[in-house]
């Protein structure tokens, strides 16, 4: 295996990893904030990517679908917030559970009547197509390296906000004391609402860009939502620097481990065994990867200490 194939397959998982940060950024704050679990949030990220094809479809402008797919989940985040999630702060995490995944249902089976069944297709646009010429005769499509760089300006952006602003201060205060910021005249509504909206808002947009590389479809938020879920619990709940470092290995651990251990096993078996053994175990790996975290560290990388 060559070293620029070994490179391509670096930033594959590189343009992942930061495709699964900005799932997993706006689901740990939501869960840090609000202490509330969310499994509709790869619905919202569905949202995104179902809108931003229409507004495509209308409009032949891949910026303007961006922008839709941004506003459609953030309006979805809203209104789920205020009509069902906002009822649910006070109840334990069961019943957050189960109202969420009825959530899933509902959003799963309101897009197949506004969409229909088929499958929807989002084009790359013309002036981010093709190959780039990188440092060592690599050739990488440009338009994953647009996704790394708008992943890590977003990874940039938020921290910014939560370290840097007056409303991220306050979101950093209701994760650990939200009795006493509102004693202190903060809205507890109002504040919870926006982040739902921004982290609603985040997986909008990872929707619309992934959805230019896969295709957009029913359910598609769902394995997403379990990687997400992986990477907040390896970067600890809460963390928007966690989320990124987690995202970051298990986009590099699914990405490789998928090339590598089929390439591993043939050395020792024969190539059809090993494809499918090696398969499996790429597909386990970044399992394996966070509960090894979690025994070394039971509250992630960057979590809180009990």
């Amino acid at each position: 295996m060559t070293l620029i194939l070994i490179a391509e397959q670096i930033l594959n998982g590189i343009q992942f990893g930061f495709m699964l940060f900005l799932m997993a950024a706006g689901l740990t704050l939501i869960f840090g904030v609000m202490g509330l679990i969310n499994l509709a949030h790869g619905s919202l990220y569905m949202v995104g990517a179902f809108a931003a094809a229409a507004a495509a479809a209308a409009t032949g402008s891949f910026l303007v679908a961006v922008a839709a797919a941004i506003a459609a989940a953030a309006m979805a985040g809203v209104i789920v917030e205020l009509a069902v999630i906002r009822r649910l702060y006070v109840r334990d995490h069961l019943e957050q559970v189960l109202a969420t995944f009825a959530l899933i249902l509902i959003f799963s089976e309101g897009t197949r009547w506004i969409f229909g069944s088929f499958p929807l297709f989002l084009d790359i646009p013309s002036y981010l197509s093709g190959p780039v010429s990188l440092p060592g005769g690599i050739q990488y499509p440009l338009y994953r390296l647009v996704l790394i760089l708008v992943g890590l300006l977003v990874a940039v952006g938020l921290w910014l906000f939560i370290s840097r602003t007056r409303i991220g201060i306050q979101i950093r205060a209701g994760e650990n004391d939200r009795e006493m910021i509102a004693a202190l005249g903060v809205d507890i509504g109002s504040l919870y609402t926006f982040v739902f909206a921004l982290g609603a808002a985040l997986a909008g947009l990872a929707g619309a860009l992934v959805g230019a590389i896969q295709s957009v479809q029913i359910g598609m938020g769902e394995p997403i939502l379990i990687l997400a879920f992986v990477v907040i619990v390896i970067g600890g709940i809460g963390s928007i620097r966690g989320a990124l470092i987690g995202s970051l290995l298990v986009g590099l651990t699914d990405t490789l481990g998928g090339i590598f251990l089929p390439e591993l096993f043939k050395l020792l078996v024969a190539p059809d065994v090993a494809t499918s053994t090696g398969s499996a175990l790429a597909s386990m790996s970044i399992y394996v990867l966070m509960a090894g975290v979690l025994i070394w560290r039971p509250t992630g990388l960057f979590g809180a200490r009990a």
